[in-house]
């Protein structure tokens, strides 16, 4: 069985995927991660991330074994991850990495922001994760918080939130694979749920998948 699980930044589709994953004990794929690994590259490497050929020869060198998903959370990582995901080979160069993993025998669970219209399109259950900026921001916010800030620096709600939305604008212009449900995802808004609610209705969307495909 094959999951997809798309959305936004700070929508809950990472915490959900990794729910899924564990509930079905298959394997889960964070793509946005390689998209870290390969901003983190350039920055280490001292290359600008408006280099495209740099970054799409970062991303040909990546390997999912060597990724600190702990550095590669970092906010400021997730920002750059953004911009060097516009680039057409980048994208080209991490599409197999993805689809190997997607196309494992057992299956696995994927959460990103194309893997449902461009990694798997062909997937058995696909979700799409919303929620209102608003609520994201808050979210994500309340992370950052968690984490003791950004090094001293005093984060507002109305910073966030606007990176959040420059974030999303980004994501959805871009040229190649645009942030956007897949014709036949099931949409799932998180906006009034907490993360169990919000794991439950994915469940569901699931186990509904399951039953009309006979259980696979």
């Amino acid at each position: 069985m094959i999951v997809t699980i798309d959305g936004p930044a700070a929508s809950g589709k990472g915490t959900i995927a990794r729910r899924v994953a564990e509930h079905y004990k298959l394997p889960h794929l964070d793509t946005g991660l390689l998209y870290r690994g390969v901003a983190v590259r350039l920055l280490d490497r001292g290359h600008a991330l408006e280099d495209g050929k740099a970054a799409a020869a970062a991303a040909r060198e990546l390997d999912l074994a060597s990724l600190d998903a702990k550095r590669l959370r970092a906010r400021s990582i997730g920002e750059a991850a953004s911009r060097v995901a516009a680039f057409p080979e980048v994208r080209a160069a991490l599409l197999k990495l993805q689809k190997d993993f997607a196309h494992r025998p057992e299956g696995a669970v994927l959460d990103g922001r194309d893997t449902g219209t461009v990694i798997a399109p062909e997937a058995d259950v696909k979700i799409f994760v919303t929620a209102s900026a608003e609520t994201r921001a808050t979210r994500r916010l309340r992370e950052l918080a968690a984490k003791g800030g950004n090094k001293g620096e005093e984060i507002t709600l109305d910073a966030v939130l606007a990176a959040i939305r420059e974030r999303d604008r980004r994501d959805s212009e871009r040229a190649i694979a645009p942030l956007k449900p897949a014709p036949d995802a099931v949409l799932l808004d998180t906006t009034d749920l907490d993360i169990e609610a919000a794991f439950r209705a994915a469940l569901s969307i699931v186990e509904v998948a399951r039953a009309g495909r006979g259980r696979g």
